[in-house]
């Protein structure tokens, strides 16, 4: 069976180089899992393949969607599949890479169908947000839908407020749309989760931040700070200088803040996919050389003879 093989990991553990070798190994494409390379303008902030690095492999869902456009798992989930099933009638192996945890889950297991909110019941909840805050979305939810309002990040505006949103458009909890049952998909599933010793992976994310102010990160969010409120924006990199630019706080603690969260986030990639009992860890600070070899004899032992 054609194989989808998934390469995974935390922020800054090194999957973009990793995954171009391994694709130009396979000679195969590449699809990026990653919820904001899909959109343009947003290069520098998620770390996006640069120019050089797309002319090497084949990407698709890389900077094809506006900041403004509306863009959800379940989309990802039936646009992703529908890809990779064509892909693989012309390639044994189709490689999908990133870190966001849903995209990844969408793809090898799918998720709940949930209702395609529209632009009129999006913008009166945006609007709620914007004159009443968070507490005002909350408090709705809290009354459509106990259940997950004991259970959601309740400091997470986008969790919130997109629970509200599927409340309000499927007419019942979002709860109760939410069964959690793992979807059969046409071709056989790989996954390799990439992973470092935490000191590094630290000081990897830190060494990576301040690249990318070097590379331009600041011009590229004062470029955007005019649609800050943009739920694509509530972003790593871009929410904290966005902070430095209303005057809040200084530069120099921006980006000490930019560092914090991107490890913060990269513990939370790794506690989510630390529960998946279905990944192959390889842990890089261990395994200087010959992981590509290792990743294409798990797919197939018959690779890493050729």
């Amino acid at each position: 069976m054609n194989t989808l093989l998934v390469l995974l990991g935390p922020t800054g553990v090194g999957k973009t180089e990793l995954s171009l070798q391994v694709a130009e190994r396979l000679k195969c494409p590449i699809l990026s899992s990653d919820s904001r390379q899909i959109y343009k303008q947003m290069t520098i902030a998620t770390a996006a393949p640069t120019d050089e690095q797309l002319k090497r492999v084949p990407h698709y869902f890389v900077g094809i969607l506006e900041p403004e456009d509306y863009y959800s798992a379940s989309q990802f989930e039936d646009d992703a599949v529908s890809l990779i099933e064509n892909l693989l009638k012309t390639h044994p192996v189709v490689i999908t890479t990133g870190g966001s945890m849903m995209y990844i889950d969408a793809v090898c297991k799918g998720i709940d169908e949930i209702p395609t909110i529209d632009k009129k019941l999006r913008k009166e909840v945006y609007e709620l947000y914007k004159k009443e805050g968070l507490d005002a979305i909350r408090a709705r939810l809290k009354i459509l839908d106990p259940v997950f309002y004991n259970e959601v990040d309740l400091k997470n505006p986008k969790r919130v407020i997109h629970a509200l949103e599927v409340c309000l458009m499927a007419g019942r909890p979002y709860s109760s749309l939410r069964t959690n049952s793992k979807k059969e998909r046409s071709f056989n599933i790989v996954k390799v989760g990439f992973a470092r010793n935490r000191e590094e992976l630290y000081n990897r994310i830190n060494q990576r931040v301040d690249k990318m102010i070097e590379d331009g990160l600041i011009e590229e969010a004062w470029k955007l700070y005019p649609k800050r409120r943009l739920n694509s924006l509530n972003t790593v990199g871009y929410k904290e200088l966005f902070e430095y630019f209303d005057g809040n706080c200084s530069l120099d603690f921006a980006i000490d803040k930019i560092k914090q969260h991107s490890r913060n986030y990269a513990r939370k990639q790794l506690t989510w996919f630390n529960k998946d009992k279905e990944i192959n860890w390889i842990n890089l600070s261990d395994n200087k050389t010959g992981v590509v070899e290792k990743i294409v004899s798990l797919i197939n032992p018959h690779y890493s003879s050729q």
